[in-house]
């Protein structure tokens, strides 16, 4: 059995972008400093850049549609999914991989996706519908009036009763607007309007407060708390700060972008307030300089820190 890489899947996404980035072609002088620096950076970028040598050494004598789409597939989101799912799990245990129910990035046969920076649509009939944001992915059943979030976020909008199942729990909708985010412990429900029914996987149900946010692991329930600036913002393509710390903002865009975006401590704790268009991060970024006593400091496209202002 194959042991789970030490390495997190966001330096597994960046090992991914550079050997796509390798495979087009020679890279330029320009680009192979920037390897060098991201592969010197951290002994965990070397350690992911060295596992996928040698599975992507493994899958050349391999017979799968897995592997096939790792190697032949175009540049594209799938090839990306494909390459990063056997860097995590490895060439041997990704392709004997329980599909569906295998919880290693199951996003990969979801019944729709989005990648980072994108948002989608889905229409569940009638008035009905799901909006996904960055990087999520869920199944959806119609006839069972089910839908499974997998990773990412996602705003059911439905005058039909739904169910909504997460890692930690389950919600079941009447006539409701909501607003669900899937973190790695947790689940953020935010409930605009209509009757939802939380039951987490280890506590009896209980009904949401409308109007109302909190978060929920298998066995807790956070306090409700009114919905802030920025719930749901992202459907209309905005990032709405109000008085949110530089550093939680820039976490947040950071959803958004492909690459490493980091905040030097010195500046973290400092306010910003506003309203962001999310489809131009470079704008934003430009935006910060002029509003805080900061600098953006460009090292490639996907390496950027925001430091204090010299």
């Amino acid at each position: 059995m194959n042991r789970t890489p030490d390495f997190s899947s966001h330096v597994a996404e960046q090992a991914v972008h550079w050997l796509l980035e390798m495979q087009q072609g020679t890279l330029s002088p320009r680009q192979q400093i920037a390897w060098q620096q991201w592969l010197d950076a951290h002994t965990e970028h070397r350690r992911a850049w060295e596992h996928m040598q040698r599975v992507n050494q493994r899958l050349r004598g391999v017979s799968s549609p897995l592997a096939h789409a790792a190697l032949n597939g175009p540049k594209s989101d799938s090839r990306r999914q494909a390459l990063k799912l056997l860097l995590i799990l490895g060439a041997g245990s990704a392709l004997t991989w329980g599909l569906r129910e295998h919880t290693p990035l199951p996003s990969l046969l979801a019944d729709y996706r989005t990648p980072v920076g994108q948002r989608r649509k889905v229409s569940l009939g009638g008035v009905d519908s799901l909006q996904l944001n960055t990087a999520s992915a869920a199944d959806v059943d119609g006839a069972q009036r089910l839908i499974r979030l997998l990773e990412g976020e996602a705003l059911l909008s439905a005058a039909n009763p739904f169910v909504i199942r997460t890692a930690q729990g389950t919600l079941k909708t009447q006539g409701a607007r909501l607003n669900v985010r899937q973190f790695a412990d947790r689940t953020q429900v935010a409930l605009f309007e209509g009757r939802v029914e939380l039951t987490a996987n280890y506590r009896a149900p209980m009904l949401l407060p409308a109007a109302r946010q909190l978060s929920f692991t298998a066995s807790s329930v956070s306090e409700a708390k009114p919905l802030d600036a920025n719930s749901g913002a992202w459907t209309d393509g905005m990032l709405v700060a109000a008085h949110m710390r530089l550093g939680d903002f820039l976490e947040e865009l950071g959803r958004y972008r492909r690459g490493q975006l980091s905040c030097d401590s010195a500046v973290a704790d400092l306010l910003i307030s506003g309203t962001y268009p999310l489809d131009d991060s470079e704008r934003i970024l430009d935006l910060l300089q002029i509003s805080l006593p900061v600098r953006v400091k460009r090292f490639t496209r996907y390496w950027v820190s925001v430091e204090a202002r010299a």
